[in-house]
């Protein structure tokens, strides 16, 4: 009897599992541009880490919590470390090349948190959250929607996570941020970003990175795959093209990082929508999604919110308005499993909403509870000191450009217990001095 597994549809999924991952790292650079020079390594820490600390939770319990057989709300133990999971088919691809593939999305989604506390907490702190937050609130939703659970049964549409991914993230984002406090120079001084090339770069590699994002969850080398492919192609180009034209009206200018907002914010929106709509409707949700997350980081701005990387207004309102309007655009005849409003489904626009909305409302409660419980464990907050000084030295010992006390402060830490004590004394004088 020969093998169920597509040989085609197997190398499809290697490479879009591959794709994935790649996109961690590029959040990384996109991250780490947007924030001080004293902490863009302790910012892209936060991408690399994840793919470690996620990624090993993910394939000791994520991953059963989320598709093994349980009930409507997670998955059983049945596949804890990964038992009975090898190399027979999942659809059509090996098991083990399905979890590994749904894994990248697990490491992805907790990544994107990193966002909205970037230069104020400590790492010890946020390697504990993200990794009880992916079994905890990341495991038990993706389950929800992908897994057989509730919100699947109530027909839910989610081709590639708008809610599971996008919502669920920044709503927790939200959430810390508001715990955490705001940064000690928050509407004190101008927080620039200090590379704005990082963050074109890393805009580049996430959307590469998003055509096995979307057209990998069609989980095959298929007519899905290739309209998901299109539609991720298209919808940031509208988004693009309406922020830029949003730009001029309001400043005569065209900023690089509103560019690289614009492009994530279009990817974000398709990403629930990919598979389900039709072309002319992704670039239609592409040109919409752009004026809630416009005008939502403007009014963000002018708030005491510190959401440091705006992953509310580009994750939160982005996935939202995407999630809703694959309600009202999804096509039967473009490979969704039902109409949305606009092709005669009203209904559909309504699952959606009650979809975004249990979503938000677990995450916010479950990811304050994790938080919660954390602080207790390791407190959340750096001191005013380490925040002053600047995380890459305060939380790794190193710098991404040694220069100032940073340096002076490595140079001391690495002396030996006996080392000569004129050396020593410069080095401890010379990070005094640099503060005075």
């Amino acid at each position: 009897m020969s093998s169920p597994i597509n040989g085609a549809d197997t190398a499809w999924m290697l490479i879009s599992t591959a794709l994935v991952l790649l996109m961690t790292p590029a959040l990384g650079f996109f991250y780490g541009g947007l924030v001080r020079g004293k902490n863009a390594l302790n910012t892209m820490m936060m991408s690399v880490s994840a793919l470690g600390f996620v990624g090993l939770a993910w394939a000791l319990v994520g991953y059963s919590l989320a598709f093994a057989p349980g009930s409507g709300f997670a998955g059983g133990l049945s596949q804890i470390a990964l038992a009975g999971v090898g190399v027979e088919a999942q659809g059509s691809i090996p098991h083990v090349l399905f979890m590994a593939y749904q894994g990248t999305f697990a490491i992805i989604t907790a990544a994107l948190i990193s966002g909205a506390i970037a230069e104020r907490m400590r790492f010890s702190a946020y390697l504990i959250f993200i990794t009880l937050w992916s079994v905890v609130v990341y495991a038990p939703v993706a389950h929800w929607v992908w897994g057989g659970g509730f919100l699947s049964s109530m027909g839910a549409l989610d081709f590639a996570g708008g809610t599971v991914v996008h919502v669920n993230a920044a709503v927790a984002a939200l959430v810390a941020a508001i715990m955490m406090g705001a940064r000690k120079d928050y509407a004190r001084q101008a927080i620039l970003p200090h590379n704005v090339p990082f963050t074109l770069l890393g805009a580049g590699l996430l959307w590469f990175g998003w055509f096995g994002f979307n057209a990998g969850s069609a989980l095959g080398a298929n007519t899905g795959a290739a309209l998901a492919f299109a539609n991720t192609l298209l919808a940031p180009t509208a988004t693009l093209v309406v922020w830029t034209l949003l730009d001029l009206r309001r400043t005569k200018k065209v900023t690089a990082v509103g560019a690289a907002t614009a492009i994530v914010v279009g990817l974000v929106a398709v990403t629930p929508a990919a598979g389900l709509v039709s072309p002319a409707s992704a670039i239609v949700l592409g040109a919409i999604a752009a004026l809630p997350s416009y005008f939502g980081l403007l009014w963000r701005a002018r708030t005491r919110l510190d959401d440091s990387l705006d992953v509310v207004a580009a994750h939160g309102l982005g996935g939202t308005v995407g999630a809703l309007l694959t309600g009202l655009l999804a096509e039967k005849s473009w490979g969704s499993p039902t109409d949305g409003l606009l092709f005669g489904n009203p209904r559909q626009l309504g699952i959606q909403a009650m979809a975004i909305l249990v979503v938000a409302a677990y995450s916010a409660g479950a990811s304050w509870a994790l938080l919660r419980l954390v602080n207790a464990i390791a407190p959340l907050r750096v001191s005013k000191r380490d925040e002053g000084l600047g995380l890459d030295v305060s939380q790794h010992g190193e710098e991404a450009y040694v220069r100032g006390e940073g340096a002076l402060l490595i140079l001391r830490d690495a002396l030996p217990t006996a080392a000569p004590a004129p050396l020593a004394a410069a080095a401890t004088v010379g990070a005094a001095g640099s503060r005075s």
